[in-house]
């Protein structure tokens, strides 16, 4: 229930956008109405909620039919899963328009509605599920989606062995595919076999489905689900994620709070925002991401060192990006992909940290600036009050008060404390840097008639 009520308080605009839409078709006085639904892009979660939404529409405005138009590589099994439950227990008809290609989780969407029409040259099939590296999964995960195909195949009466062949290249049909080589349908071949309707355009889906009159209202995404569908996007979310660390990296060496914490903060609130509206990450995954941010801060502020807070933080801080990452009813190859997608993210993180926090602390400009400091302390070398400055050794310049030892003088016309290296020296006298050791800059006179040492003062005083 707080997952839909964050998505609907998001999408907002575009919900009223979207009913509205709805209304103008059902005060198209007695027309038919059938809904097209476009599929294309990766499959992924976020493309679920758009489908939901889009048959809801549907049914509300009272249409004859929806069609889904798929274009798509594939995608997620799970992000499929829920698509194909949402089609089964549709009210209204849904049918499958192939519009050029339907593989693997296109497929199974495909088979998941009453009726499949491909376009001629359409090709539809190649749904074995692979691993993150782009292996074929496991055995226990080929099956589950053979399975899968093969219900899909036998409630509409169809040849189970065709699908259970787009997902199993060692399934041999005579005449159809050989041992050893993975099916794809095309158009043709899907239409001998009763797997789909081959069509010229969609006019010829509406002819087929005889509502070549209706009126098409098309479904399109509203800007949230837009931007929901971008962030959780296979190759985005590992962006946000490498963007989110290395920002709170970057806030820990500088001081203060500025723009690469509020980057930070800002990345990985879209990440776990977007993830669980999907339904992806849910308040456990959040909960456990707050503990891990405790227990670094108690590993940075309370204990000292590095120790088991520290570590607990890590692996709680991971955890609940990975549970994230990973659905419901995932199978395998989601959870290798998540698996890489985390270490993809970690590794950008750990390179991109490692390059900046060795070329940061080298930017005057932001020394200057009070971004980054410029100094800093360790056990060796203890507190510097200021930085040493070798280049002064061997300067020239003139004493501008009596050094005492101690006092001031100038070089180059810059005023800065010195102290004589032995005895007193007389303002006005000409004086050289000889060593730079930390504030102080010892000095001698030019010329050693020039060195008074306090015991002549003294005799003078007695006399």
């Amino acid at each position: 229930m707080i997952r839909r009520a964050a998505l609907l308080a998001l999408i907002g605009m575009g919900v009223l956008s979207a009913c509205s839409e709805g209304r103008d078709a059902r005060v198209l006085g007695g027309d038919d109405i059938v809904y097209r639904v476009p599929v294309t892009g990766v499959v992924e979660l976020g493309l679920a909620p758009f489908i939901e939404r889009s048959i809801r529409e549907a049914e509300e405005a009272g249409a004859d039919a929806l069609v889904l138009e798929i274009e798509t590589p594939g995608g997620r099994v799970d992000a499929a899963q829920r698509i194909a439950n949402a089609l089964n227990d549709a009210p209204l008809p849904v049918y499958a328009y192939v519009n050029r290609r339907a593989y693997s989780a296109g497929a199974l969407i495909a088979l998941a509605t009453d009726r499949v029409f491909m376009r001629e040259g359409a090709v539809m099939g190649a749904a074995t599920p692979v691993t993150g590296e782009g292996d074929k999964a496991p055995e226990k995960i080929v099956s589950a989606m053979r399975s899968e195909m093969r219900a899909l195949a036998q409630e509409r009466g169809l040849d189970p062995r065709v699908a259970e062949a787009m997902v199993d290249e060692e399934i041999e049909i005579e005449g159809v595919v050989e041992r050893g080589k993975l099916l794809t349908l095309t158009s043709g071949e899907a239409e001998r076999l009763g797997y789909a309707t081959a069509v010229q355009d969609w006019d010829g889906v509406l002819a087929a489905i005889e509502l070549q009159n209706a009126v098409a209202v098309t479904s399109e995404q509203n800007w949230a689900e837009s931007v929901v569908r971008f962030f959780t996007h296979p190759v985005v979310a590992p962006f946000l994620l490498s963007l989110g660390f290395l920002g709170l990296l970057v806030e820990i060496k500088t001081a203060g709070f500025g723009l690469a914490g509020a980057a930070g903060v800002a990345s990985l609130a879209l990440f776990f925002g977007a993830h669980m509206l999907v339904g992806l990450a849910g308040w456990e995954e959040l909960i456990l991401l707050g503990v891990g941010v405790v227990l670094l801060a108690v590993e940075a502020f309370v204990v000292p060192g590095f120790g088991v807070f520290g570590i607990g933080g890590i692996v709680a801080v991971l955890a609940s990006i990975y549970l994230s990452l990973v659905g419901q009813f995932s199978t395998g190859v989601d959870y290798s992909q998540a698996a890489m997608v985390l270490s993809a993210s970690v590794l950008v993180m750990m390179v991109l940290g490692w390059a900046l926090l060795r070329t940061l602390p080298r930017s005057q400009r932001l020394a200057r600036s009070g971004v980054l400091l410029s100094d800093e302390l360790d056990r060796e070398t203890g507190y510097l009050s200021a930085a040493v400055r070798e280049e002064l050794v061997g300067a020239e310049g003139v004493a501008v008060t009596d050094l005492r030892p101690a006092g001031a003088g100038t070089f180059a016309d810059e005023r800065l404390d010195v102290v004589a290296e032995a005895g007193w020296i007389e303002r006005g006298t000409p004086i050289r840097i000889v060593s730079s050791e930390g504030y102080r800059l010892v000095v001698r006179p030019l010329s050693e008639a020039a060195l008074r040492r306090p015991a002549d003062d003294a005799a003078a005083d007695g006399a």
